[in-house]
């Protein structure tokens, strides 16, 4: 099979596909790898480390795409690759997609008749998204420290130091969401000796926390009052919420974001998915924070983006041996033996197979079995 490595060029985006290692691997297995060149740049890695392993570098986009069986992405396609789609019969397209969010790539996912698998909707057993995960942990670790730098008056918030000083109140921080982003966010925060709360529906999830942090952070049910309370006192509320390949919840309006503390910061981790605050509209690392009634909202849609190094080897671990199965086995065949693999596809030759997204966008669905 030929596997197609593109340039991101979403928007301070500088994370790439595949390492060197996963070149390695998949021609290793008698597989051919085109990289563009100058995809790996971003993410400090050469050309000529991909050659080096087997890979061959490709000098246009257009080249990559329309010779790809299988094409590797991070980011979702934005209008100028949607012509692309259709480039190459068949191909399968894998990378993040959030499609509930985005009635635009949807429709030209559908109208380019291919197979389009995503990272975010693949799922285990246990309910844990490996592809996803890597990812929730770097934005999760991210979001106090972006908070943090914009609750300086500098970067207009009102001038509290998370961490506090002797003698002085560290700042207040609400984490909305206990699950993988939540988790590290309040490990981050906590770690900067923040004064942390975290929420979430799940008990048994909020047990697990209290034992996590040995009840140094504070957990509560979440519910709208507790809700409430919790962002009136808060100098920082990052919003970690996801329901599986469907949009957030708006949970935080802009009335009680007009109560909350003026110069406090708001980070949605969640907005790849629509996000979970009122107000929210993604932006980029170029131009990461707008005013909502008195307060900074950071809603940078691709986080994990602004630590590509970190970033991508996270992200290749984790595809990889998925990668590699769609490359040994074709995709009917792969997701017929990894339900895991199966929920991940959301789109196959003009139907929309992922329910959620369908339900999201109000368009028809069709379920995966039925279409292999």
């Amino acid at each position: 099979m030929i596997i197609g490595v593109p340039k991101e060029i979403k928007t301070d985006e500088y994370r790439v596909a595949l390492t060197p290692a996963g070149a390695r691997e998949l021609t290793g297995a008698g597989h051919r790898v085109l990289i563009e060149r100058g995809a790996g740049v971003g993410s400090s890695i050469g050309d000529a480390d991909y050659v080096a392993n087997g890979a061959t570098i490709v000098e246009s986009a257009d080249d990559v795409w329309s010779e790809s069986d299988l094409l590797m992405k991070v980011k979702e396609p934005i209008a100028p690759e949607y012509h692309r789609l259709s480039a190459h019969k068949n191909q399968v397209l894998f990378t993040y997609l959030h499609l509930a969010a985005s009635r635009e790539c949807t429709d030209a996912l559908v109208a380019a008749n291919n197979v389009a698998i995503a990272y975010e909707t693949v799922r285990l057993r246990d309910n844990s998204l490996p592809l996803l995960t890597p990812m929730s942990e770097v934005a999760g670790r991210m979001a106090p420290l972006m908070a943090a730098h914009h609750l300086m008056r500098p970067g207009g918030g009102h001038g509290t130091l998370i961490s506090g000083v002797p003698g002085v109140a560290p700042a207040n921080v609400v984490v909305i969401g206990a699950g993988v982003s939540g988790l590290a966010a309040a490990t981050m925060a906590a770690g900067l000796h923040a004064n942390v709360k975290i929420l979430d529906r799940n008990l048994e999830r909020l047990r697990q926390v209290d034992i996590h942090f040995d009840g140094r952070v504070q957990t509560i049910a979440s519910s709208t009052l507790a809700l409430e309370d919790a962002c009136l006192d808060a100098d920082i509320v990052i919003g970690a919420v996801l329901v599986v390949g469907a949009k957030a919840p708006k949970l935080v309006s802009n009335d009680l974001v007009a109560r909350m503390r003026p110069g406090s910061v708001l980070v949605d981790i969640s907005v790849d998915q629509g996000g979970c605050f009122e107000a929210t509209h993604p932006t980029t690392h170029s131009d990461p924070v707008f005013e909502v009634n008195g307060s900074i909202f950071y809603c940078v849609a691709n986080m994990p983006g602004a630590f590509p190094y970190t970033s991508t080897y996270a992200l290749a671990n984790a595809t990889l041996p998925y990668a590699m199965e769609l490359a040994r086995h074709g995709w009917r065949e792969a997701v017929v033996a990894d339900d895991a693999l199966a929920e991940g596809v959301n789109v196959v030759e003009g139907d929309v197979t992922y329910g959620p997204v369908a339900e999201s966008l109000g368009v028809p669905f069709s379920p995966l079995r039925s279409l292999l």
